[in-house]
């Protein structure tokens, strides 16, 4: 590998180092690795309920950084992954969780997409019909048409 291609793929690495390492500040580390490994784990699938579109991990509100001490302190207490989930899931509904399950409560979550790609497609389509079949083919000029456009060209020839 070339030197200065192998300066360009550590820098880059420096570059993304801190977007990866997420807002969990060093005092929230715990000294078991395995247990700091199933936090971060757990972490990353909870919503922010400030931010919305980021997982706990990565969010520097203070909301997120209480769910985490949280996260931590029931790992710490014994309980399992499962535990934690169902916890959080029952002081915050299923919209703590990045990826909701699919059930009756969020059907209209999960197929709002779909129903909207749906009926962006039928609108089109419908559109498409109502079209007059040869609007956009060429129509035959006028008399009065053919004689302006002959005497513009014979102007420009002369």
């Amino acid at each position: 590998m070339k030197p200065s291609l192998r300066a360009l793929l550590l820098l880059g690495s420096l570059a993304l180092a801190p977007v990866s390492a997420g807002a969990v500040e060093p005092d929230e580390i715990l000294p078991e690795a395995s247990l700091e490994t199933r936090a971060r784990d757990i972490s990353a699938h909870l919503r922010c309920m400030v931010c919305q579109n980021e997982s706990i991990d990565d969010s520097h509100a203070p909301l997120a950084r209480d769910l985490r001490l949280l996260v931590r302190e029931r790992l710490k207490a014994g309980d399992s992954d499962a535990a934690i989930f169902d916890y959080l899931v029952r002081r915050y509904g299923d919209f703590i969780l990045l990826k909701p399950p699919l059930k009756a409560e969020t059907l209209a979550l999960w197929g709002a997409p779909l129903i909207v790609l749906i009926v962006g497609a039928a609108a089109i389509i419908a559109n498409m019909r109502r079209r007059e079949p040869n609007a956009l083919a060429p129509k035959e000029l006028s008399e009065a048409e053919a004689a302006k456009l002959k005497s513009a060209l014979e102007r420009d020839q002369a």
